[in-house]
């Protein structure tokens, strides 16, 4: 049955997104408040990045190394979530096998995939997805 899995039967529907302007404050607040790590990033209605809490540390350090460890809510405010994410965006079509997936995120070092369908993002995949259900299978 494993074989048959396709990145629909795990993906998450409902994906948390920010814009490519948006001020990393903001990012950073989605996913604390959303208990998330990744958040695609849309350019109008086209995926053009993922940010991750990754993403969002390095950027963040880098800032306060460049500019003094002062004003660290200052340096939040200031940088967009263009000027940190990671691109490009590695994406995935819902009926791809999991398999594709485990092994593009294995490869790419990542932990997600938004899920791209008729151009449109309709869902995102997590290596916390893909481990949920190979523990309980």
């Amino acid at each position: 049955m494993a074989e048959r899995m396709t990145v629909r039967d795990l993906m998450s529907l409902k994906v948390a997104t920010v814009a490519r302007k948006d001020t990393v404050e903001i990012a950073d607040g989605m996913m604390t408040m959303g208990r998330i790590r990744h958040l695609p990033v849309l350019d109008g209605s086209e995926v053009v990045g993922v940010l991750s809490q990754r993403d969002l540390f390095r950027s963040v350090m880098g800032a306060a190394l460049a500019y003094g460890m002062g004003r660290p809510q200052e340096i939040l405010r200031t940088l967009e979530v263009g000027d940190v994410m990671t691109v490009p965006a590695v994406t995935i079509g819902p009926e791809a096998p999991v398999q594709e997936a485990a092994r593009a995120m294995e490869e790419k070092r990542i932990g997600c995939l938004p899920v791209i369908e008729g151009g449109r993002l309709v869902g995102i995949l997590t290596d916390t997805d893909i481990l949920r259900y190979a523990t309980s299978h």
